[in-house]
């Protein structure tokens, strides 16, 4: 069973960003020091644990859309919960199944399996929506992906 969970709050608690890279590794660097972390969590165990997670597996899913997470939780606190929206500047290859280079990541710190379970369920609903494909491409602010997510999810 998945928590339901609040899309639009968690993003609004990490925010919107556009960065560039040449590379995941680039990005989370840059996020890692941009992000809002709760008191006691560093921005390099945020890198790490991300970089770590990485080199399991590529967080790709395909469309241009990396979904990237911590194998394990570094929140101990739900309140904390955030989803980064991070636009990259300029697409990078992050071997998605579908060749397709990655231009936007959901950057997803979650305090357990269950909201994180939650938030994947919300977000693949979401990238099915045209309007809200749409939004990204179009590298739509918190605002009004906040208005597309509560009018879809």
């Amino acid at each position: 069973m998945t928590t339901k969970v609040d899309i639009a709050a968690m993003i609004h608690r990490g925010g919107v960003f556009e960065l560039d890279g040449n590379n995941a590794q680039d990005v989370y660097k840059k996020i890692s020091t941009m992000v809002r972390l709760p008191e006691g969590v560093q921005p390099a165990a945020l890198y790490k644990a991300l970089c770590e997670r990485e080199q399991v597996l590529t967080t790709a899913v395909g469309n241009g859309i990396a979904l990237p997470h911590t194998r394990t939780p570094i929140l101990t606190n739900t309140d904390s919960e955030t989803i980064c929206v991070v636009y990259l500047k300029n697409p990078i290859d992050m071997k998605a199944l579908d060749g397709k280079p990655v231009s936007v990541m959901f950057i997803l710190l979650a305090a357990n399996a269950q909201t994180h379970l939650g938030v994947l369920s919300s977000l693949a609903g979401l990238f099915n929506n045209p309007r809200f494909k749409l939004a990204l491409e179009r590298k739509t602010g918190e605002e009004r992906l906040a208005a597309l997510i509560r009018g879809v999810a």
